[in-house]
């Protein structure tokens, strides 16, 4: 969907921005410009929409250059945000998110069923939030509309840069999952500017880290550049940590699951107790009778009679098995855990543990 050729920007004083810059972005996907200050990140993200010129190369849209598209229909066809929003003060929320359909001449039915449908994909009530004004939301609530207001005439290509810079953490991180769940139903092709490396690792479906002078030093998936940073440069940037950041970046792998002993609530102590005995093992998994995670025993529980739902303990660390060994990470060190739950939907199916996650990340990496 997008493509630079050999893209370079020179400035009247001879600074070279961006130098002989080519990379693609392919439909649908999110592309994450990371580098440090004066890497020409920015620079780089402007020149697709000619808010600046490049002095070589070419930049292409589908099959069109960009240079040979009259620029206020090209700008049109691309959704952009920025850092601080950039709202209409003296507009209203629906009146804001209506800016660019009502420029391509829609009537006003579709513009207000398009407004209320954006209001609402981005979590925004339109009977709440459509009349007011910028000045009374909250930075996330304006974030949100922003976006709304850069999806509104549907583009196939977003422009993101820095979007969510200026947001408390707590907001940042939903406002990430936030987008990601949109970008999943919606599947825009998007190039997203920020300077922060764990937030390149969160949202990208590819990186392109950049250093000063705008020189492309590794273009790849978060995995490939943590697993495998293809310059020094690179390593540093990323970080020593980098190890650690990839949990972020790896699925749980069904191979990776351990299977302890499994008994039910109902089953008898006793023969519970033979169980472990004959495994070999300090604890087992408790499932209820529907077959779904109770909790767990261990061998100084299974003493006496009665059955293992009668001393069997409540386990609240689990995780769906599409999730990520940092959230496997994360719900062990919450619950003070030594192990975690994987669940299909409601079914149980294994656990990791600190060396199973371990040995799943070593192969992750070992793989890249």
């Amino acid at each position: 969907m997008i493509r630079l050729e050999s893209v370079t920007k020179r400035f009247g004083s001879g600074e070279v921005a961006v130098d002989n810059l080519s990379l693609e972005v392919p439909a649908g996907e999110l592309c994450v410009l990371v580098g440090p200050s004066g890497c020409g990140k920015t620079t780089t993200m402007k020149m697709i929409n000619r808010l600046i010129e490049p002095t070589s190369g070419r930049i292409f849209l589908g099959d069109e250059e960009v240079t040979h598209v009259p620029v206020v229909q090209l700008r049109r066809r691309i959704g952009y945000v920025i850092q601080q929003v950039g709202l209409f003060p003296h507009q209203t929320v629906a009146q804001n998110v209506a800016t660019v359909p009502r420029m391509l001449g829609w009537d006003r039915h579709r513009v207000q069923a398009r407004v209320n449908e954006l209001l609402e994909l981005v979590g925004l009530s339109p009977n709440d939030h459509a009349k007011r004004y910028p000045h009374q939301l909250s930075g996330g609530q304006r974030q949100r509309v922003g976006v709304a207001r850069a999806l509104a005439a549907d583009p196939p290509v977003l422009l993101m840069d820095e979007p969510f810079g200026a947001i408390d953490p707590i907001t940042r991180d939903r406002l990430q999952g936030e987008f990601l769940r949109l970008q999943a139903e919606l599947k825009k092709t998007i190039v997203f500017v920020t300077h922060d490396i764990e937030e390149a690792v969160r949202m990208g479906d590819r990186i392109a880290i950049l250093r000063a002078g705008g020189m492309l030093e590794q273009y790849d998936s978060p995995a490939q550049i943590l697993g495998k940073p293809a310059t020094p440069f690179v390593a540093s940037f990323v970080g020593a940590d980098r190890g650690l950041k990839r949990l972020s970046v790896t699925a749980i792998d069904r191979a990776d699951l351990e299977k302890p002993p499994v008994l039910h609530i109902d089953d008898d102590l006793v023969e519970a107790r033979a169980r472990l005995q004959g495994e070999g093992a300090d604890w087992a998994v408790v499932l209820d009778t529907d077959e779904h995670l109770h909790g767990y025993i261990g061998q100084d529980d299974v003493v006496g009679d009665g059955v293992v739902g009668d001393r069997a303990k409540r386990m609240e660390a689990w995780v769906p098995v599409n999730g990520t060994l940092k959230q496997a990470f994360s719900e062990m060190l919450q619950h003070d855990a030594a192990w975690v739950a994987v669940l299909d939907g409601d079914r149980y199916i294994g656990v990791l543990t600190p060396d199973s996650l371990h040995q799943a990340l070593r192969r992750s990496i070992s793989e890249a």
